[in-house]
């Protein structure tokens, strides 16, 4: 059953140049075409993890812009895809979260990455796994240089390089997040097809 899967964009804890562990900056257009992405697809939740309180003021302005008075009125399909984004602090709380909304069941944790890892699995696994698995499944995607080790350790799984054969894969998130879901989920899945 695909309307538990979650995507989650992680701006904490993750990887700086220099290696260090470092919060990121939340992009505004990341916000709404993410959760426009995850609304298409029908994704339970978007969840966006930042944090740094100024950070989570700027995702909530823009959150409370478009959900409410001019902004709803002037967009509400953007209105109605920003229903589904979730700002929390930390990824523990991200984990919490559904697993206390799934009765207690914790969700089979895939992070993407631009690297073959041992745990790695296609998209064509991913999309059999997310028809038959039972519990929630939580997509992860990282920002800055990608998440650490620390992060990478809690996942089951981890999702193929989109581009795994070029000599360029650095992706933006939103491209990242919408690519992704069409490979899994594309045009046909919620009708059983493949």
């Amino acid at each position: 059953m695909l309307n538990k899967i979650y995507v989650a964009v992680l701006h904490y804890p993750m990887l700086g140049k220099d290696g260090r562990i470092v919060t990121t900056a939340v992009a505004n257009m990341d916000v709404h075409d993410i959760a426009r992405s995850c609304r298409t697809y029908q994704i339970k939740r978007y969840y966006i993890v930042n944090n740094l309180p100024m950070q989570r003021q700027i995702v909530m302005r823009v959150l409370n812009y478009w959900k409410s008075g001019f902004g709803r009125e002037y967009n509400p399909s953007r209105a109605e895809a920003l229903k589904l984004v979730k700002l929390v602090p930390y990824y523990e709380d991200l984990i919490e979260e559904i697993t206390e909304e799934n009765d207690g069941v914790a969700p089979l944790k895939v992070f993407t990455s631009a690297k073959i890892r041992d745990n790695t699995i296609s998209y064509e696994e991913m999309r059999e796994l997310a028809l038959k698995e039972k519990k929630p499944i939580l997509l992860l995607f990282g920002t800055g240089q990608g998440m650490p080790n620390e992060i990478l350790k809690t996942c089951e799984l981890s999702l193929e390089p989109i581009r795994g054969k070029s000599d360029y894969n650095h992706l933006s998130v939103r491209s990242a997040v919408s690519i992704t879901l069409d490979r899994i989920i594309g045009e046909n899945i919620y009708q059983g097809g493949k």
